[in-house]
């Protein structure tokens, strides 16, 4: 029986899976760091935490700190990929080098996917924002004025992608270290106006535990889908100065990252306020310690972060998912159209991106009780499908690049294959609690069904195009 194997790397400048297809370099080192730095820091992390606090109480950050080591084996796995072949389409590409053309289509058209639909969730949620401050103005203006902006700046040179990028970045790093900086000076007793509250909230009302097992399942289930973006920053380095310096410089810094923003913001919030009270999801956790702590004005002021964090997503989920089509069309699996670049912007894929995450917008007002919520519950899981593509491409690619290229291997995965093997085990945890709860079951069936039909599809593509290809 004759057996496909994937294509042999070619690393020509030509090569459609490490090119960059027409795309400009204008984004410098400080734009790739700082996207990098804000990446991490989302609307997720200050608001959507709260469910997984009320789930898991104290041990959240348990939680937090699990699905982190996680993501960081994952960041590694794809920095050492995305360091030796550069490329737009980022864990697509790797996926079509490693498994086949069909594993990239099936992983880049899944991301796209789940980036368009991201846009529309966070314009929905920036706008509800904004009809909070002026009451009376409808939430799908405020929706079409934020597509407009970032469509905009997303059509132009991809140097101002990466302005607005650094700036919000730059704010809700500076927002998420004041509130670190405010949560430690209280938990020794040193802010006025406040007592050290021990170990009182970590102990006390049924304990670290208040949940058991189940609780902390729950939190980390909340957990692992909160790190989404880190992605980001591989998509953009290969329109970077320097994109193997500024990968390679990303991923190095992924663990003190991941540490003090999300972990330690958990540790300062279950510390600092009873992991029982309503305000935490009610308010958002934030809201809610800074309420607790005698903040003024502390609910508009994370308002005004939240806003920042959320039209940063939906210019930053813009980029990723023009960038990620126009590499999958220049690879020859996706409409020709969507590749074209007009002065090294893809801008027929941005305006199909925007597009169909404003189409996303309109449903939710449309159809909120079934297509819209169709929509949520298939992107579900997308980021863990994504993740698991990455793993078993570097655990093929490690080896090829080694025999090949090893100059190429500037940044490492610890304990190959181990840890690689490790994290697959941990994905594969982490679909086995999804189907036993009832919550997310749903979310994981319909996952699963775009990923089958996209592979079905990839699958179908490819062996179209084998015969073209012996001919040629």
């Amino acid at each position: 029986m004759s057996r496909t194997t994937a294509p042999a790397p070619v690393d020509r400048k030509d090569d459609p899976a490490t090119s960059s297809h027409g795309l400009s370099h204008g984004l410098k080192q400080r734009h790739l760091s700082m996207i990098a730095l804000g990446g991490v820091i989302g609307a997720g992390l200050f608001v959507g935490s709260g469910a997984g606090i009320a789930a898991a109480g104290p041990s959240i950050v348990v939680a937090y700190a699990i699905s982190g080591l996680l993501v960081m084996l994952v960041m590694r796995m794809l920095g050492e990929m995305s360091a030796a072949n550069p490329a737009s389409g980022s864990f697509s590409v790797h996926a079509e080098r490693a498994i086949g053309p069909w594993a990239g289509f099936t992983a880049g058209w899944a991301f796209w996917f789940l980036l368009c639909v991201a846009v529309g969730l966070e314009g929905i949620g920036a706008a509800k924002i904004m009809t909070g401050w002026f009451p009376g103005t409808p939430e799908w203006a405020w929706v079409a004025l934020f597509m407009l902006v970032f469509c905009g700046t997303n059509l132009a040179a991809v140097k101002n992608f990466g302005e607005f990028e650094f700036w919000f970045a730059a704010l809700k790093v500076g927002a998420i270290v004041l509130f670190l900086g405010i949560g430690v000076l209280a938990i020794v007793g040193v802010l006025p106006g406040t007592d050290a509250p021990g170990a009182a909230n970590l102990t006390g009302d049924g304990g670290f535990f208040p949940h058991g097992s189940e609780g902390l399942i729950v939190g980390l289930l909340a957990s692992v889908f909160a790190y989404g973006g880190l992605e980001t920053v591989t998509i953009a380095a290969a329109e970077s100065e320097h994109p193997v310096k500024g990968v390679a410089k990303a991923v190095r810094t992924a663990m003190w990252r991941i540490a003090l923003f999300y972990v330690g913001s958990m540790a300062v919030i279950v510390t600092l306020v009873p992991w029982g009270d309503k305000a935490v999801v009610e308010k958002g956790p934030y809201v809610a310690t800074l309420d607790h702590l005698g903040i003024p004005a502390a609910g508009q002021i994370m308002n005004v972060v939240v806003l920042i964090a959320l039209l940063s997503a939906m210019n930053a989920n813009i980029y990723g998912a023009s960038r990620m089509a126009t590499s999958l069309v220049a690879r020859g699996q996706g409409p020709k159209v969507l590749g074209r670049t007009f002065g090294g912007v893809p801008r027929p894929a941005v305006l199909v991106s925007s597009v169909f995450g404003f189409v996303c917008v309109l449903l939710s007002y449309w159809r909120p009780e079934d297509i819209f919520i169709w929509l949520l519950n298939t992107i579900g899981a997308i980021i863990l499908v994504v993740w698991f593509f990455i793993a078993v491409s570097q655990l093929l690619l490690r080896r090829r690049t080694e025999r090949e290229a090893p100059e190429k291997l500037v940044v490492k995965m610890w304990a190959f294959p181990v840890l690689t093997w490790v994290a697959l085990a941990g994905m594969a945890a982490i679909f086995f609690l999804m189907a036993r709860e009832e919550g997310t079951r749903v979310q994981l069936y319909w996952t699963g069904g775009l990923t089958v039909m996209l592979a079905a599809i990839g699958f179908l593509l490819q062996k179209l195009r084998e015969p073209a290809s012996r001919d040629a």
